[in-house]
C-alpha cells in the first residue's frame, strides 16, 4: 500500500469520561490509544501484511483528561521503502468513525465500519479503480464499486470460535501457533513508538522487533 489513514472515534458520555476503566490512570493508562487506537494500528499493519513501519511520528496537542489518560491522539507510521506512509486518528471526543482507507496508484478501498459492523451479518467495502475526471472536470468516475460479504456468525463468534480452536489444538499437542501472538506484539511495539513520540516532543521514534 502506498499511503493508508485507519480513523476510530466516538464521543464518550459524561459518565463514561469519569468512571469507565479506559479513563482510570491506573486501570488503562493509555486511554483512546491503548483502546481504539489499537484497532487504528492493527489495522494499518493489516493493510502492510504486518510490516513495521521504520518510525512512528506522534501529532502534536493530544488531549488529556485531568489525570493525563489521553482522549484523543494521533500519529504517522513511516516506512524505508517505496514511499509508503499510513497515518491514524482515535479519539473519544468526535462523532463515531470506525474507517479505514488504502490508497495506491491505481486504485483506493475504503471501508467505514471496520471495527464494529453496521449489519452484523454483511461485511462491505468499496473500491474503485482507473478514477479520471470527466471532461472539463464537471465530474469524475467510475463510482466505487460496493462489495458486501455475507456471514452467518457475527465478528464476536467468529473470534472464540477461533480461541476454541487454538486451545484445542494445544491440548491436543499440536505445536502452537504464533500468528497472535506476533500480530499482537507488532501492534504493541507501534503503540509503545506512539507514547515514547509523544513524551519526547513528538519525535520520530524507531520501532525495533
Amino acid at each position: 500500500m502506498l499511503h493508508v489513514h485507519s480513523a476510530v472515534a466516538y464521543i464518550a458520555d459524561d459518565d463514561f469520561l469519569k468512571n469507565d476503566i479506559r479513563v482510570n490512570p491506573n486501570l488503562d493508562s493509555l486511554g483512546a490509544l491503548g483502546d481504539i487506537g489499537w484497532y487504528c494500528i492493527r489495522a494499518i499493519l493489516w493493510a502492510h501484511d504486518y510490516e513495521l513501519p521504520n518510525t512512528v511520528t506522534a501529532f502534536g496537542n493530544p488531549e488529556y483528561n485531568d489525570s493525563g489518560v489521553i482522549l484523543s491522539c494521533g500519529a504517522s507510521l513511516n516506512w524505508k521503502t517505496d514511499g509508503k506512509v499510513a497515518t491514524f486518528c482515535c479519539s473519544f471526543l468526535s462523532n463515531l468513525c470506525m474507517d479505514i482507507i488504502a490508497l495506491r496508484i491505481k486504485g483506493n478501498f475504503r471501508v467505514h465500519d471496520f471495527v464494529i459492523p453496521f449489519n452484523e451479518k454483511v461485511g462491505s467495502f468499496y473500491a474503485v479503480d482507473n478514477s479520471k475526471w470527466a471532461e472539463r472536470a464537471v465530474g469524475c468516475g467510475p463510482e466505487p464499486g460496493v462489495f458486501k460479504i455475507a456471514t452467518d456468525m457475527p465478528q464476536e463468534t467468529l473470534m472464540i470460535q477461533e480461541f476454541g480452536r487454538l486451545v484445542v489444538g494445544i491440548r491436543s499437542g499440536e505445536p502452537r501457533e504464533n500468528k497472535w501472538p506476533i500480530i499482537s506484539r507488532k501492534t504493541q511495539l507501534v503503540i509503545d513508538a506512539v507514547v515514547a513520540s509523544i513524551k519526547n516532543g513528538f519525535i520520530p521514534v524507531k520501532v525495533v522487533y
